[in-house]
């Protein structure tokens, strides 16, 4: 058997935390809201199973807060969460849960990640369907997702205008250079950006007939 509780102390440090104490030794510290949610008293009696369920109870309580912090600093993919929980030692039943959690209260939806990384990148840094699904499942999105929201967001929109534009950003740091080199470079440039190959040489060639026409 466990003990009895002959305390329960608000840290300083943290008032959101207690210390828990049984038979006049420290034993667990516990978030205020599982104090709460177990209506935890001093002279209640604790088994040794009770000790270990509140341990895991906290522990679960840890890794739902370490979850909303990665959130909060930016939107994440399933993948993503479950990984950075696994590197930090909890186990997968916990991670599991949590998961479930945050995916019942909409902070943790696949779809809307997927969805904001793609408006997010063709604002900043514009990229071709190809490029932008192999960073989705770098991100660990399923295939069938990723295809989804690139069908949305692609839809009405012709993928030879953005590389086009973007293409035509770059001419002036390609000054000078003969066909073969200009055409290289720029390729290049617009393959790292996922854009599909037909479509690179077609607008490399109007670039490089477009600025050929100015000289």
């Amino acid at each position: 058997m466990a003990g009895t509780i002959t305390a329960i102390r608000v840290q300083k440090k943290n008032p959101r935390r207690a210390n828990l104490y049984l038979d006049g030794k420290f034993v667990l510290g516990l978030s205020i809201d599982l104090v709460q949610d177990w209506g935890l008293r001093r002279e209640m009696a604790l088994s040794d199973a009770d000790l270990e369920a509140l341990r895991r109870a906290e522990q679960q309580q840890r890794a739902y807060g370490d979850a909303l912090r990665l959130l909060n600093y930016r939107s994440r993919s399933v993948a993503e969460v479950r990984k950075r929980l696994r590197d930090r030692g909890y186990e997968a039943e916990q991670i599991e849960a949590v998961v479930a959690r945050l995916q019942e209260l909409h902070l943790l939806d696949d779809r809307a990640f997927s969805r904001q990384w793609v408006e997010n990148r063709q604002l900043g840094s514009p990229r071709g369907r190809l490029g932008l699904a192999s960073e989705l499942r770098q991100k660990g999105v399923a295939s069938e997702v990723i295809a989804g929201v690139l069908d949305e967001a692609t839809a009405g929109e012709d993928e030879a205008v953005q590389a086009l534009a973007l293409a035509r950003g770059r001419v002036r740091a390609l000054a000078g250079l003969e066909r073969p080199a200009f055409f290289r470079r720029l390729q290049s440039f617009l393959a790292r950006r996922g854009f599909a190959a037909d479509v690179v040489l077609q607008v490399v060639r109007q670039v490089w007939e477009e600025q050929a026409g100015r000289d």
